[in-house]
């Protein structure tokens, strides 16, 4: 039954990376911007959900985080939108200085601290077919699904989610039609904070022991699940996502078998497949081959 509780434990894992990845291409989707302080914002949301659980409730808690990641992530946007230029890449270097200020300043509030999440599951375990498996995990999964589930109901059948659309396609073309790209701009910036918030606070939950200053750094981890999935496709993000946390629990849970590969063999892992997927798929599994006109 190991495999099965391997299997279920990367799935959990996955849907946390799936929200993370979700983040980075909602916001790429909107903008064009690659926001490298993704993981800065992640720490930033799940710090102010421990601080403020620790003197309140969770619930609190999650509603102060999600609130905090959502307008960080809307003051980065527009830092990076003071950047008069079409080249995307200027914003998106921009993010790396606002990722080293956010992230110097929460290690310093942080400090050599491990906070609590304050999280009603705590360190319980369920016994699901014949597996026992961490009852913050199951919770991972669900609340994973859920967010995930809300995002496309909002991307696919809602009027503010064609304009997301309209503008991912062609944001000249959207602007001549009266959507406005700020609003876009903004609201998926926004979106993208709060759902990384959510993916911090069950990166900090058990079975981790809490949330420390070297936490953001998980966030990397979504990075090959973007590539795997493609850039500029959330159903990417999702499998991509999904993808990374199964071969990371897998990796790490035959670590014996495959000690040849080195005892850290669980990190490197995901951007092995992402090579792989590189070679065969260079736009990634969904993602949109650039085609150029002569």
């Amino acid at each position: 039954m190991k495999i099965v509780q391997l299997l279920f434990l990367g799935l959990s894992l996955g849907s946390i990376y799936a929200l993370i990845a979700l983040g980075f291409v909602v916001i790429y989707k909107g903008t064009k911007v690659i926001n490298l302080a993704h993981g800065s914002l992640m720490l930033l949301g799940a710090y102010v959900v421990a601080v403020v659980s620790e003197h309140s409730n969770f619930g609190l808690g999650v509603a102060a985080g999600l609130v905090t990641a959502g307008l960080g992530a809307i003051v980065a946007e527009r830092v990076v939108s003071l950047a008069r230029t079409h080249d995307h890449l200027v914003p998106t270097i921009l993010t790396i200085g606002l990722d080293v200020l956010l992230a110097a300043e929460l290690s310093r509030r942080i400090g050599t601290e491990v906070f609590s999440m304050g999280d009603p599951w705590g360190d319980a375990r369920v016994t699901l077919l014949g597996t026992v498996l961490p009852q913050a995990r199951i919770a991972a999964t669900i609340v994973g699904i859920a967010v995930i589930a809300a995002f496309f109901v909002v991307f696919r059948m809602t009027d503010f989610g064609t304009r997301m659309r309209a503008s991912a396609e062609d944001a000249e073309t959207a602007a001549l039609m009266g959507i406005s790209q700020r609003r876009v701009a903004m609201v998926s910036w926004a979106m993208g904070g709060a759902m990384a918030c959510i993916a911090g606070i069950f990166l900090a939950a058990f079975p981790n022991a809490g949330l420390d200053h070297h936490s953001g750094i998980i966030a990397l981890n979504a990075i090959p699940a973007i590539i795997i999935g493609g850039l500029d496709s959330s159903e990417g993000a999702v499998l991509g996502g999904l993808i990374v946390g199964i071969t990371q629990s897998l990796v790490q849970g035959y670590a014996d078998a495959l000690h040849f590969l080195g005892g850290n063999a669980a990190p490197v892992a995901p951007y092995v497949v992402m090579l792989a997927v590189l070679m065969v798929r260079p736009s990634g599994i969904f993602g949109s081959k650039e085609l150029a006109r002569v």
